[in-house]
């Protein structure tokens, strides 16, 4: 999976002349460490390429910006080869990948779905020893068991609501709902003007789970503290907690009342951005990384966020910091992959993509812009006020995909909430068996 209210993002024009503008005035890639040292095929003339692996709906990460690649490849002589993998499968095919020791050089992840589904500290490079590690401000967003496996500029998680388009909320004199009842309201005036009030790209099975991680977190945070401490160490099951049913049967019922687009399971999550552009949808369940997104395309979009309505006064919900990149142990080409790192690492790269991307920075000399409006207004009315949440991702010690697939089922038609989770409680307890968890 992964993933700030930002300003204006700089033009491509801009960013590769700046960037080239770094080049000359460095008179090579930046950072001369050791683990750079490496790339003896890239500096004795012989063209390396590195494969650098994501999903799909990553395809507009600042990391795989082709003008950001070909001017690293400029510099060093090493090229950075794409391959999108499908959203969906990417565990399923990085797993495999692990397995049989084929592996990208580079993959960009979930640091919290990495340590459960693709067996982080075995399969993965520690990155303690790089010479860009002692200059970042926050390694625990990177860390694992203690150690540093993952980079990335960014230290913000990334908040998970409803994403909203404030010009027609506007335009139709709308508020943001508070509450359920007041989503419904909101979604039946959308839904009169011709407009979709609610985009589900529900063929990526993780989309499925953006409502219900953040709902659920905050039902847990007010009414049930304990929760997921009971359902990991097994004293509780996912059946025996009726809110699970409750608050996922609220976002079946807006696809049933013809809130959404007719085709959730055959749209995806990269065709989001479009539709909020051609102001053909109102709303989405999803993490603001997407206005970042949007914003990049169209500077001039007014896109915001607010809480997941599931109750009154619902809090934001906060995601594991996503995005993050892995460098494989069985890496064909270690050292040009981590010179590559370095390069993304240097203040005057880290820079210019911070800046373009409106980060928080995690580096102690590359600074944090001015955050844009959509932004702001997150700070402003959640952070600052203390209405925040972890999701329920970071609670969980296990893939839960599984469940996801179970959503997907619900609007296939194949089975109800109270279905889904009563597989869910098998699944899940075979897989905290299996990670041998106290309880099961």
């Amino acid at each position: 999976m992964k993933q700030v209210n930002r300003k204006v993002a700089l033009s491509t024009l801009t960013f590769l002349t700046t960037l080239s503008m770094v080049g000359c005035a460095s008179g090579g890639s930046p950072g001369t460490g050791a683990s750079g040292s490496g790339g003896g095929s890239a500096s004795s003339g012989d063209k390396v390429t590195i494969e650098f692996a994501l999903g799909k709906s990553s395809e507009n990460a600042a990391y795989a910006s082709k003008e950001l690649l070909d001017e690293f490849e400029k510099k060093t002589n090493i090229r950075v080869n794409i391959q999108m993998l499908p959203s969906e499968q990417i565990s399923t095919i990085m797993q495999t990948k692990l397995a049989v020791g084929e592996v990208p050089d580079l993959l960009l992840y979930n640091l919290v779905s990495a340590e459960r589904e693709l067996n982080l500290g075995k399969n993965f490079e520690p990155l303690d020893a790089e010479p860009w590690a002692s200059r970042l401000i926050n390694k625990d967003v990177l860390s694992s068991n203690g150690k540093l496996y993952a980079f990335h500029l960014n230290q913000d998680a990334g908040q998970q609501g409803m994403v909203y388009n404030e010009d027609i909320f506007k335009e139709l004199g709308l508020s943001v709902p508070k509450n359920y009842e007041e989503l419904l309201e909101v979604c039946e005036k959308i839904k009169a003007k011709g407009i979709t009030p609610i985009f589900m790209p529900f063929k990526d099975a993780w989309a499925t789970n953006i409502w219900t991680a953040a709902a659920l977190a905050d039902y847990a945070k007010k009414n049930d503290p304990k929760m997921w401490e009971d359902l990991t160490t097994n004293k509780r099951k996912w059946t025996e907690i009726p809110a699970f049913e409750t608050i996922t049967q609220q976002q079946l019922d807006l696809f049933k009342k013809g809130y959404t687009n007719k085709d959730v399971l055959s749209d995806s999550y990269d065709m989001a951005v479009g539709k909020f552009l051609k102001k053909e949808v109102a709303m989405m369940a999803m993490g603001d990384w997407l206005i970042n997104d949007a914003v990049q395309k169209d500077p001039n979009i007014h896109l915001g966020l607010f809480a997941i309505p599931h109750a009154e006064g619902a809090d934001m919900g906060i995601s594991p910091l996503g995005g993050q990149l892995f460098i494989p142990k069985k890496a064909k080409h270690l050292a040009e992959t981590k010179k590559f790192l370095e390069y993304l690492a240097s203040p005057e790269v880290g820079q210019k993509i911070v800046t373009a991307n409106k980060y928080i920075s995690n580096f102690k000399d590359i600074e944090t812009p001015e955050l844009p409006p959509y932004k702001q207004a997150i700070v402003d009315n959640y952070i600052k006020t203390n209405k925040t949440t972890l999701t329920m991702d970071a609670y969980l010690p296990v893939d839960i995909s599984e469940l996801w697939k179970g959503y997907q089922d619900m609007y296939a038609g194949g089975k109800t909430p109270k279905d889904v989770y009563a597989a869910w409680d098998k699944k899940f307890g075979q897989l905290m068996k299996d990670k041998k968890m106290p309880g099961f």
